[in-house]
């Protein structure tokens, strides 16, 4: 069944069912607005827009991988403030020959993804459109606690990454070049892994900066660096390189830095945090934080491209 054959209603309906409204939610999707609990008495919000052909590929991946990434991209921009994620509002733009089933595969995969930090996805919209659309606005509650901002990094500060960077732009690579393997950095390219609860575990230690690393690690601690008016020094020895990722660069011809340093998409965290702070297992120390501007390598400036531009 086509979405056209379906209609609006009928589309709605089906997808509703799929979704699951957790546990912030009073009154979820069938009024003109959702209704969702805020302890804190202030919300975090983000919003995020992915476009086919731009962002995602159908022969690449499939709707629940579309979904689990939508809805992955706006929750690690809520953690990243040190907030807990509560809902997800999602708008859906679809071309009518769509099929229904692909719909809700997408509704199912944004339910899934949110349901892994108690979230739960409370209503949105959709337009007919010849560009499929996904667009995602994220809430979270603070806690108590301040939000974890880019301009708070001061010098002497240690910069510390949770999660992994470069998989995800080794997979859009390998999947560029028509194969489907090492399967490792494909899945990571269809659905990123954040490391959720390490951005409410750096508000509780005293980050005085967080990022979600969605562009590129050295664009995105430029971001940093620009807002806390510092410069930030990386090493390059802190990042291993897995044999699979370093054998595959060498068969595409690529420096596997040039992934981990610049690739987006594996929504990784960034942060800075006061040097004696004693981190946990899934934060490591990446570089540090010094008096001056911009971002370098070991020193020293960073010859290749720094991140995705969506408008270069």
């Amino acid at each position: 069944m086509s979405i056209a054959e379906a209609g609006e209603f009928g589309l709605i309906a089906r997808i509703v069912a799929r979704l699951d409204g957790g546990g912030s939610s009073l009154l979820g999707p069938g009024d003109d607005g959702a209704v969702v609990t805020a302890p804190d008495g202030r919300v975090v919000a983000s919003t995020d827009v992915l476009v086919e052909g731009r962002h995602f590929r159908r022969d690449w991946s499939s709707a629940a991988d579309v979904g689990h990434r939508a809805a992955a991209a706006n929750l690690a921009d809520i953690v990243a403030m040190g907030a807990t994620p509560t809902a997800l509002l999602v708008a859906l733009c679809v071309p009518t020959d769509l099929e229904v089933a692909w719909a809700e595969e997408l509704a199912g995969g944004l339910s899934a993804e949110a349901g892994t930090v108690g979230a739960g996805v409370v209503g949105g919209d959709m337009s007919a459109s010849p560009t499929l659309t996904v667009a995602v606005t994220a809430l979270g509650d603070l806690g108590g606690r301040d939000p974890v901002v880019r301009s708070g990094a001061q010098p002497g500060d240690v910069v510390a990454l949770a999660g992994r960077t470069g998989y995800a732009a080794a997979g859009y690579a390998i999947l560029s070049r028509g194969f489907r393997t090492p399967k490792i950095f494909v899945e990571a390219h269809r659905r990123p892994q954040v490391p959720y609860q390490a951005g409410v575990d750096a508000a509780r230690l005293g980050a005085t900066s967080m990022i979600d690393v969605s562009d590129g690690l050295l664009q995105d601690l430029g971001h940093v660096a620009a807002a806390s008016v510092v410069g930030i020094d990386v090493r390059r020895d802190a990042f291993e390189i897995p044999d699979q990722m370093r054998d595959a660069a060498s068969a595409l011809g690529v420096d596997p830095y040039s992934w981990i340093l610049s690739g987006g998409d594996d929504h990784a965290l960034a942060a800075t945090f006061p040097r004696d702070t004693v981190l946990p297992d899934d934060w490591r120390v990446i570089g540090g934080v010094h008096e001056g501007t911009g971002v370098t390598v070991d020193r020293l400036p960073w010859q290749g491209g720094t991140g995705w531009d969506h408008f270069r």
